[in-house]
This record gives C-alpha cells, sequence and structure tokens, in this order.
C-alpha cells in the first residue's frame, strides 16, 4: 500500500519494537507508528531492521572537495595543526564559484543519504565571490545550496553564518577571509531570503573570535524578530589555542562566558565545545543546547577529545556532524566518538547511559548512540525528525538484513552497522519525508554526480 511500510523491526525512540507499521501522509509525516501489527498482503515490507534517519548537525559543504588533500607536512608546516590546515582550506576556497559549490553540495548530499543522514544543517559562509563583492543575488551561495539539498532529495537546515573579525577583540579580518563578511543586517537578511525561498533557516555566529559581543546581541535580536524558535548554532572551544586567546581577551574560557553573556537554551548548538572545564561541562548540560560533535573532523584536525562520557551522566544533549568531511558516515562518527572514550578511559562500552537499569537486559551502546544523536541532532536542526513517532518526518534508514547482517537480531544488526566496519556500508534504502532517495544502496544520481564532482575538483585543483 502506498505511503506505508511494514518493518519486522524498528529502532522508535523507547528502543527496538517488533512488526511495526509506519503510515505517513502525502506531506511526508508520520501518521501512524503500530507496534505488533499484521501487515496487509500489499503493505511494503522493510528487507531489514529499520532506523530512524540520522540529521548531520555540521556541515561545511565546499569541503568535500579538500577532503583528504592536506594530509602532509611541508617544511614550513613543522608544528601542523588546524590552524595550518585552515590556511591551506582557505586557499582551496578563494576561487570556488556558486556553479562548483552546487556541484560539489550535491556530491556530498548524495553521499550522506547513502551513509544514513537524513538531514543536514548546512553551516555556511562562503557567502560573497571572489574579490569579496556581493553576488547579484545576495543569497546566490545559500540559494546554490538550497538546490543542491532539492536535487539530492535530503532536508537541509541552512545557517547562514556572520563572521567580522580575525580574532578575538575585534581583530581586522585578513584579505582571505573576505568572502566571508557580512554585517548583521545583510546576515539577517540572508535569514529572510531563505525563508521567503521556503527553507528551514537558522544563524551561526561563527565563533566568539570571529563575532564580537555586539554584533552578537545584535543578531540574536534581530533573529528573535525573525523567528523566536529558529536554531543557533556556533563553533566555541575547537582548540587549546582559542581557549587561551579567550582567557587572554575577557579572563573567561569560551564556554564559560558565552553562558554569561547569552541567554543559551535548546535553541543552541555549540559546535565541537572539545576543550571545557567541569563547571562549563555541567553548566552546558543544564542549559539545555546541543553539544555538536564531529569526531572524525576533531580526530583529523587533531582538536582533542570531548568529555563525552562525563557529558552525557550530566544528561546533556548532543549530535553528530561530518563537519569538513574527511569521513561521511554516520555510523563511523559514533564508533569513533565511543572509541576516543574507550582510549581515554581504558575500559570498553562507555557510551550507555547513567547506569539506571531496571532489568538484567545488556544496554546496547549502538542503540544508546544511534536514538541520542538522533535526538540532538533533531534539537539542532529544528526540524520534525526526532525519530519514529507519530508527528515526526517519515526519514528513515533500513539496514541490509541480506548480507553480512543476516542472521542477526536487530541489535545486533546495528552494533555490527556501527563498530564491526566490513569495507561497505549495510544501509540498504534510505526514506526522507516518505520518499525513497535510496534504494538497495544506490542514489538515482549519483553517476552523473560523481562525474560532475571530479570534474569540479579537477578544475579548482588547476587553479589552486
Amino acid at each position: 500500500m502506498k505511503n506505508m511500510l511494514h518493518a519486522e523491526h524498528a529502532l522508535l525512540p523507547g528502543g527496538w519494537a517488533r512488526d511495526v507499521l509506519l503510515c505517513w501522509d502525502a506531506a511526508g509525516m508520520l501518521t501512524g507508528v503500530t507496534v505488533g501489527a499484521a501487515p496487509a498482503p500489499d503493505t511494503v515490507r522493510a528487507n531489514g531492521p529499520v532506523l530512524p534517519g540520522m540529521p548531520n548537525l555540521h556541515s561545511h559543504a565546499f569541503q568535500r572537495a579538500f577532503a583528504g588533500l592536506s594530509e602532509f607536512r611541508g617544511a614550513d608546516r613543522a608544528d601542523d595543526s588546524f590552524w595550518t590546515w585552515r590556511a591551506l582550506m582557505y586557499r582551496f576556497a578563494r576561487d570556488l564559484g556558486p556553479d562548483q559549490l552546487e556541484v560539489i553540495a550535491t556530491q556530498l548530499y548524495i553521499e550522506m543519504l547513502r551513509a544514513g543522514y537524513t538531514t543536514v544543517c548546512e553551516f555556511h559562509y562562503l557567502h560573497h565571490a571572489p574579490d569579496g563583492q556581493r553576488y547579484a543575488e545576495a543569497a546566490e551561495m545559500s540559494m546554490r545550496l538550497l538546490a543542491a539539498a532539492e536535487r539530492a532529495g535530503i532536508g537541509i537546515t541552512l545557517l547562514p553564518v556572520l563572521y567580522q573579525d580575525a580574532g578575538f577583540g575585534g581583530q581586522p579580518p585578513r584579505p582571505e577571509q573576505r568572502r566571508y563578511l557580512n554585517s548583521v543586517d545583510a546576515l539577517l537578511d540572508l535569514v529572510q531570503r531563505g525563508r521567503a525561498h521556503g527553507a528551514r533557516v537558522g544563524v551561526a555566529p561563527h565563533s566568539l573570535r570571529a563575532v564580537g559581543p555586539q554584533a552578537l546581541r545584535e543578531l540574536l535580536a534581530g533573529l528573535q524578530s525573525i523567528d523566536p524558535r529558529a536554531p543557533i548554532h556556533l563553533h566555541i572551544a575547537e582548540q587549546q589555542q582559542e581557549v587561551d586567546d579567550c582567557l587572554t581577551w575577557s579572563g573567561q574560557r569560551p564556554i564559560a562566558w558565552l553562558l554569561a553573556n547569552a541567554s543559551v537554551d535548546e535553541r543552541w548548538c555549540l559546535v565541537h565545545a572539545t576543550h571545557l572545564d567541569a563547571t562549563e561541562r555541567s553548566a552546558l548540560a543544564a542549559s539545555g543546547a546541543v553539544a555538536g560533535l564531529c569526531p572524525t573532523t576533531e580526530a583529523n584536525l587533531g582538536d582533542g577529545v570531548f568529555p563525552a562520557a562525563a557529558f552525557l551522566g550530566a544528561g546533556g544533549a548532543w549530535g553528530i556532524g561530518s563537519d569538513s568531511h574527511i569521513s561521511v558516515d554516520a555510523a563511523e562518527e559514533l564508533r569513533l566518538l565511543e572509541y576516543t572514550q574507550r582510549l581515554a578511559q581504558q575500559r570498553r562500552n562507555v557510551l550507555v547511559g547513567d547506569g539506571r537499569h531496571d532489568d538484567a537486559a545488556p544496554r546496547q551502546v549502538a542503540d544508546h548512540l544511534w536514538l541520542g544523536a538522533v535526538a540532538g541532532g533533531a534539537q539542532a536542526s529544528g526540524r520534525a525528525v526526532r525519530g519514529l513517532a507519530v508527528d515526526q518526518q517519515a526519514d528513515f534508514v533500513v539496514l541490509d538484513g541480506s548480507g553480512l547482517l543476516g542472521g542477526l537480531g536487530p541489535a545486533q544488526a546495528l552494533a555490527s552497522h556501527v563498530f564491526a566496519n566490513s569495507g561497505r556500508s549495510a544501509v540498504r534504502d534510505v526514506f526522507v519525508g516518505g520518499v525513497q532517495r535510496v534504494r538497495d544502496g544506490e542514489h538515482a544520481l549519483q553517476g552523473v554526480a560523481c562525474r560532475q564532482f571530479v570534474a569540479t575538483r579537477s578544475a579548482l585543483l588547476q587553479e589552486d
């Protein structure tokens, strides 16, 4: 039957359920999630365990074309770090235009869908032409991202980035940052243009080093008048140098300063938040804000390890993002998040909840991680994608029950998908808003999108 799917096993917000009938309306919203349902003869049946689609809460789409191209150490990079990587990334992005951005984003969003992501929060700061001048359509680059998401079929929350300074205390921006710069009014105009296009739009003050206190206040006040429920994302405390510079500037650590100077609540997503002390950790958890964790990027850049066990133990909300797209794989982000905690604590199965357990059944790490990341990612996106429940969007993933996962129970299959990497994804089918975007692991546009992506990247590398 149309707009229905029967799953022998489905991961609902409360855990695994048997014989689940999912029903959704023409708008792609779930109208029924019935447990213990016998399927009608003409109902489509899932070919494996069904998971809620994963929101990707942090993406810089253009960086997918740069992924893997900074893995060398030159003679001038003896002390290689995030900051030297950023200089190379800026150089790569120098001449990237609207057509190229759309091609790169389309390829990326297809990859996300094939990996089990069904929503992306696009932290977008590449606003202007290479010389810093506005395009004739000020929102040109934003519109290209929305077009790419529509073409690929992924849900999107657009987060235009306010970027004004090169460092704490209002340091003047450098020439290579001119493409990113906007006034508060110009940034809010991008928000309005995105909303007029029908998109879910929030804002992203880039970081405390790039947005001063007065501009931050003006941005938040302007957003409040446009949409008081809109999501707010910013990078914070990603590197120790940022913490040190913030202490020099304000006498406070970055997260402590933000919590003392802004009304941080459930609308906020603090991306990375890697370097926080125990007081900041408790206060962040209590605020209701989401910690936006990007384990593969943070590992690639040598940022450090977020204290996830303590933060989750304090009831903190969190989600995952692929950020620089050194990896585009929801399972790998969760795997690395758990593994960094194991390395730091020298024990296994760390992120399994708060220790309260009413029965003797084992607590499944993969179940806990998947559901936690879905809930936090949905909150950060400001969209109704919290999982397989009525009034949420019909975004879901079907794992391949006939391949290497065959013969496993649903929790075992998800654990195998997250922790037992076989070199290929176990994601079989992906639905976004009830529309199937991936079938048998394949996206209809992946061939042409990949060819366009390769040609575009080759041209950018020749220009560089």
